[in-house]
């Protein structure tokens, strides 16, 4: 069975024939349809990495627009940086940084150590993800690592890698031509594609290119750069370097290209004028505004943000409808991050039943999202020991499906979001889902361990969390609600109740009188065992289905 066939979990979505018609003709007019669970458990499987009771709780109670405000604020809290936890088996990290204590101003080490920091700074950030304020904030810092895609195992310095993640993260929610030139200018980058190797006598084009390929303009056919823009764009950005002592770029006059630098007619023939000394830096600035006077720079991110938060298809109705208008909402607002998500997001086309439950989950999504939704217990960041080697475990699991932060295959991302025709689908394979149903079994069950560490499922708890637990039918038909994106049959709610938690037995009165013999005596083994021994099969026949892997 392929991909197409496992997910076409309806006659109405399998695509047995190719007709050349629009998926769909909604567009960037505001919504103003039903605003229910279905609505905004949409919204914020979408944005933030699962949908937790609480939080579907808390936006149901107020209007679209109040919840999309709200999921734009950015962080309240900076996140404390990543700490030593990585003296164990009697190493010692030899720049003298105490167990417990961060790491990411310390000298460099060794290979040795950057690796074991590398770690601890990816443990960390699966940490960030899974404690994430009740925003997108970490759902956009995730999307502009795949957009602006570096390397641990390249780049090797893990504090330039923890300082490429605060500066994506100080970003992300604000103006895309800034973010660009902090990417340009940022440590972790330089390295990564040579930027810091690029000096007068020896041109390095390499990060020049990215610059216009995959970063700005494209490579669709209207993005009409030529070789001669990319060899302009590596001279203007000749001079700069990299600090290890203070882990900052700079800038080093004396190896700039202070020529003039000509761009082809697709930039209009404009000539940025050779500056010296440290005027050569205003270079950079003129570079990026030759580029974002393209109009192909907006239509080329907006479909990115699509094909991320969307669906990985555009055709010529969406492009119409949506990318085109979503372009012009970003210009005019002069490349505000905020401006685009806000239109899209409170859109009739955001909302359009076809662009639910459509797409597949990454492994992120699924790994750090399962967790939120069902609410796994975590130590907490202050016992460090413990919380990293947990958080390790996490990252592991969803390294392992082939989606490890931190190092992407390559400068253009994960394939699931740019590599056609297949994109997500590419998930999910004979490999992945194997070990996602892995996971989720011993979940459930015995808990996974990776590493020492041992994460589980509570599923007395998050039923807890439902509004009427102990009535058979209203506790399916809440987890549904939550869990996955799409309805299923009644004759599936059914089979779930009869022959999965009540195991068969006729009277819903079963599992009513099971539950509420537990809440009267939480202390009683016996009367928690009988509830588990009912409630595990029921999440785990529900997580090995295929509807739980669509987002």
């Amino acid at each position: 069975m392929d991909r197409r066939e496992f997910f076409a979990l309806a006659p109405s979505r399998k695509k047995t024939v190719k007709v050349n018609v629009a998926r769909t003709d909604t567009g960037l007019n505001p919504y103003t349809g039903t605003w229910g669970t279905a609505q905004v458990v949409h919204l914020l499987k979408r944005t933030m990495f699962g949908a937790v009771p609480a939080d579907v709780r808390h936006f149901e109670g107020m209007t679209m627009d109040a919840a999309v405000e709200e999921l734009l604020q950015t962080n309240v809290n900076i996140p404390a940086p990543p700490v030593n936890n990585y003296n164990t088996g009697g190493y010692t990290d030899p720049t003298g940084v105490a167990p417990g204590a961060p790491w990411v101003t310390a000298p460099e080490g060794d290979n040795m150590l950057d690796d074991k920091r590398r770690f601890s700074y990816k443990a960390w950030w699966t940490g960030v993800m899974l404690n994430q304020e009740r925003n997108m904030h970490e759902k956009l810092v995730l999307f502009w690592h795949n957009h602006f895609a570096t390397e641990t195992y390249t780049i090797k310095d893990a504090r330039f890698m923890y300082a490429h993640n605060v500066m994506l993260r100080q970003n992300a929610m604000g103006n895309f031509k800034a973010l660009t030139k902090a990417v340009t200018l940022d440590p972790g980058m330089l390295v990564y594609l040579n930027g810091y190797l690029n000096e007068k006598t020896a041109a390095d084009e390499n990060y020049a290119r990215e610059l216009m390929e995959l970063f700005t303009c494209g490579k669709g056919p209207d993005s009409q750069y030529t070789e001669l823009d990319v060899r302009a764009a590596a001279r203007v950005l000749t001079g700069y370097r990299v600090d290890k002592v203070n882990i900052k770029s700079y800038f080093d006059p004396t190896k700039h290209d202070i020529n003039n630098k000509q761009f082809s007619s697709w930039f209009s023939n404009k000539v940025i004028t050779g500056k010296t000394g440290d005027m050569g830096t205003t270079e950079l600035d003129d570079l990026l505004n030759i580029i974002f006077l393209q109009q192909e720079v907006a239509k080329f991110i907006c479909r990115k943000f699509y094909q991320f938060f969307i669906y990985y298809e555009i055709d010529a109705a969406t492009e119409a409808n949506v990318i085109t208008p979503l372009a012009d909402v970003f210009r005019s607002n002069n490349y505000e991050v905020k401006a685009l998500l806000r239109a899209l997001f409170k859109s009739e086309h955001f909302y359009d039943p076809l662009n639910m439950s459509c797409l597949i989950k990454s492994p992120v999504d699924f790994t750090v999202g399962l967790c939120r939704e069902y609410g796994v217990q975590f130590a907490p960041a202050s016992d460090y020991a413990k919380a990293y080697a947990q958080w390790r475990a996490l990252q592991a699991a969803a390294s392992s499906q082939q989606q490890n932060i931190g190092d992407p295959p390559s400068v253009s991302g994960w394939d699931a979001y740019h590599l056609a025709p297949q994109f997500h689908e590419l998930w999910i394979n004979t490999d992945t889902l194997p070990k996602r149903n892995m996971l989720t079994d011993l979940m459930i069950s015995t808990g996974y361990t990776y590493g020492g560490a041992t994460l589980s499922i509570d599923a007395i708890a998050f039923a807890d969390r439902l509004p009427n637990p102990s009535d058979p039918i209203a506790l399916i038909r809440d987890s549904l609600a939550i869990l996955y994106r799409m309805d299923v049959s009644d004759a599936t709610k059914t089979f779930l109740k009869d022959k999965i938690l009540l195991q068969g037995q006729q009277q819903d009165y079963y599992w009513t009188t099971a539950w509420n013999a537990y809440k009267a005596d939480t202390t009683n083994a016996m009367n928690k065992n009988t509830v588990l021994k009912l409630l595990n099969p029921l999440y785990k026949y529900i997580m090995n289905l295929s509807e739980y892997h669509l987002a």
